[in-house]
């Protein structure tokens, strides 16, 4: 639950005109965090017909709440009422209230709740937080690797080893690959052993518990929870993407003679796709490339490397927090987003990525006569992946309630074809685990990607 600063005032009266609202105004890029806990405050009104159809068309239930922008405060010269103009869910609202000791400004957010057809102010919300993600995002963006070349390096360190970086005046032929430090071998085999398989999931079997744990124990490991874990367990070693590279870093920087705090001065090693468009998720699929070498890669490069995979965990876990910063300003920006890459094996333990986007979205389509129904959150994933036989595939899926569509994208003819045969037997799986299916295809080609941009402020678009 949000922290929000509760109202200065007793119950705050704000009476909706009954005349033509104003025009729009321009909807803001980014939206503030709450800070401490909120002791709710009624803002009551004795609505008029007009007032109320206003309200309605916020399609704003009974007892919920929402964020409203303040984009004006006019005080009248008695100073006991002033005029405010909200933005609330992408329209103007003008109320008139006595706000007495509560400090309001334009720009300003506050969280107001429907109760019947009153209003009240839960709270006004702190300063946002989101400048300092914004410039921690923008100092990694130039810096990432992809996790699927640079995990397929890392396997290969554990049979091939690494060779040593050159010394002034040392031959290239004269350097020869060394084994691994047992703590990095140990750390890459656990991340090894921890993945997922091509067969681990099998068909059919998702109302079954173990491939739901399988699941669970997949999107934890990934790395982006990596720091809550660690804060709950800080002495296990946990099983971590994010924490296993820094386990590997350390190890190599010790077998240096280095410290863990010499990490901050390696360069990380970008790859070209993410640094053309560093902010887009899920990235377009492409094929592997094929090696380029079979050398084995010197301590420096892999160093180099891991410092990539980790700013590329790190860039997902702040895009994600950037992202569920903007919710509550309009209505089509989502209440939660979590970006993830989750790694897993072929059969030939070849390691690949599914990119996986998770969105908890207001429903806007409730039925108002419904409250618990006009409340209920609407639950969005998208998950790409490239299988070697089927090619490139993108998932879409929306589910609210028992209420679910899906939509598959495949690149290639014959899996759009393979697809549109198995759909019907997807339709009878989603049936028998309760669920209403509203819709249900497959298309060729790939949807258009959803990219943010990275200006003065930071805006989530369609590309």
């Amino acid at each position: 639950m949000p922290n929000i600063k509760s109202p200065d005032t007793k119950p705050i009266a704000m009476k909706l005109p009954t005349g033509p609202q104003p025009t729009q105004p321009t909807a803001p890029s980014s939206t503030s965090q709450p800070s401490s806990t909120a002791a709710n405050q009624k803002v009551t009104a004795d609505l008029p017909a007009s007032a109320r159809q206003q309200l309605d068309a916020l399609q704003l239930a009974n007892r919920q709440t929402t964020l409203a922008r303040v984009a004006e405060v006019i005080i009248r010269q008695s100073g006991e009422r002033s005029e405010l103009l909200l933005d609330v869910r992408g329209k103007s609202l003008t109320v008139d209230a006595a706000i007495g000791n509560t400090r309001l400004q334009p720009g300003d957010w506050v969280k107001i709740m429907r109760a019947g057809n009153e209003l009240q102010l839960m709270g006004k919300l702190a300063p946002a937080q989101a400048p300092a993600v914004a410039k921690a995002l923008a100092q990694h963006l130039p810096w990432q690797q992809n996790l699927e070349s640079g995990l397929s390096r890392m396997l290969a360190s554990l049979n091939q080893g690494l060779k040593p970086d050159p010394s002034p005046g040392q031959l290239p032929s004269a350097r020869v690959a060394q084994p691994l430090p047992e703590a990095a071998r140990q750390s890459i085999q656990q991340v090894l052993a921890s993945l997922p398989t091509a067969t681990s999931l099998k068909p059919g079997s998702g109302g079954q518990e173990q491939p739901l744990q399988q699941v669970k124990q997949w999107i934890a490991e990934s790395g982006v929870f990596a720091e809550s874990r660690l804060a709950q367990n800080p002495s296990a070693n946990v099983p971590d993407l994010k924490l296993a590279i820094g386990r590997v870093i350390t190890a190599l920087l010790a077998q240096q003679g280095q410290g863990p705090e010499q990490f901050t001065r390696i360069t990380p090693l970008a790859s070209p796709e993410l640094v053309q468009a560093p902010l887009q998720f899920p990235q377009p699929v492409r094929p592997s490339p094929a090696p380029t070498s079979s050398e084995p890669t010197t301590v420096g490069q892999m160093l180099r490397l891991l410092a990539g995979m980790l700013n590329r965990i790190t860039v997902n876990q702040l895009h994600s927090q950037v992202l569920a910063a903007r919710s509550g300003g309009d209505a089509p920006a989502p209440l939660t987003t979590v970006l993830l890459e989750l790694p897993w094996v072929t059969p030939q333990n070849e390691p690949k990525v599914a990119q996986l986007r998770i969105d908890q979205h207001p429903d806007e389509r409730g039925d108002k006569r419904d409250p618990q129904k006009a409340a209920t959150s609407e639950w969005r994933l998208s998950l790409a992946m490239d299988l070697d036989d089927a090619g490139p595939l993108h998932f879409d899926v929306a589910l609210r309630q028992h209420s679910v569509s899906a939509r598959v994208w495949a690149d290639k003819q014959s899996t759009l074809r393979q697809v549109n045969e198995e759909l019907p037997l997807l339709r009878q799986s989603l049936t028998d685990l309760g669920l209403d299916v509203t819709e249900l295809e497959c298309r060729r080609g790939s949807p258009e990607g959803s990219v943010t941009r990275l200006e003065h402020r930071l805006v989530d678009t369609q590309a």
